[in-house]
């Protein structure tokens, strides 16, 4: 039990390290999020923009500009995780196959990044809620901030699957960028006039955008929200464990497996029947062979 916790102890930290690594993520964890934020709540005005909101059946009045900074904080916590992710599964690819076919357990490769993107994703949520509460508090802090990690949890694993399928760097930050624009300004009812149609219920943030408004701007129950993202998390878990578990697996063909020593000091020979035979000759027979000099 013990060895199993230290690989996953290593593997978690070697994880995190390679996420403080990329500074273009911290720079945007840091100054993107409070930034943008806080320009939708100067710039946008702040007279009420009524919707329906799906979860609950409920019409919520909200002004525009808090309504655009919980969309926008949807969008940053989802580019971010997702960035870091790809980045993480893209640049380290190749040694997590090298891991794997070395020995490690691939279960606690999988298990330490998982960690690791579950505290990141916790760090942005929180820092995120904590930036749209800032002029103003949200009806319910506690569940728009678990709106918002599920939903960059959601996308972080997106950014393995990215990052494990596609090759090159560029392909997959630009499917990241445009799924999570796509994605939330559908939702936005400020830029979108169809955001309570039927279709938005498939996007893949469609149950944290439900849960982060009724938090936000209502006391109403969540539940659902949360539940319908916990699916979408799910599915896209599963299809990175999927994936991951592909790019690791092993390259040797089977009879080379076969072949590969069970003990130090068996070698090619391993198989070979080496006791001695059942009529050797004798020491005296042996000596008569040998010619003389």
């Amino acid at each position: 039990m013990r060895r199993h916790w230290s690989l996953f102890v290593t593997a978690t930290r070697y994880a995190l390290i390679g996420h403080a690594r990329n500074r273009f993520a911290m720079l945007l964890v840091v100054v993107y999020i409070p930034v943008w934020i806080a320009l939708a709540y100067v710039t946008i005005p702040d007279r009420a923009a009524p919707f329906r909101l799906r979860a609950t059946d409920e019409i919520l009045t909200p002004p525009g500009n808090h309504l655009t900074q919980i969309t926008g904080a949807l969008n940053a916590v989802t580019l971010i995780a997702g960035f870091m992710m790809f980045a993480a599964t893209f640049t380290g690819g190749a040694f997590d196959r090298r891991l794997a076919m070395a020995g490690y357990p691939r279960h606690h490769l999988v298990l330490a990044k998982l960690s690791a993107l579950t505290l990141v994703c916790a760090a942005v949520a929180v820092y995120a809620t904590a930036a749209a509460g800032f002029a103003w508090t949200p009806r319910q802090p506690l569940m728009l901030a678990a709106a918002l990690f599920c939903a960059a949890l959601t996308y972080g694993a997106l950014g393995v699957v990215f990052g494990s399928v596609l090759r090159r760097e560029v392909e997959g930050m630009f499917a990241i960028l445009m799924i999570s624009i796509i994605d939330v300004a559908l939702q936005n009812p400020l830029s979108s006039s169809g955001s309570d149609n039927a279709v938005v219920r498939f996007l893949p943030s469609y149950g944290a955008v439900q849960a982060s408004m009724s938090a936000a701007f209502s006391t109403g129950p969540v539940a659902r929200g949360l539940a319908i993202q916990l699916l979408w998390l799910l599915g896209a878990a599963l299809a990175a464990f999927m994936v991951f578990r592909r790019r690791t697996r092993d390259a040797l063909p089977p009879e080379r497996r076969r072949r590969t020593p069970d003990r130090p000091g068996r070698g090619a020979d391993a198989g070979a029947d080496t006791r001695a035979p059942a009529h050797a000759p004798e020491p005296g027979a042996v000596a008569q062979r040998v010619p003389p000099n």
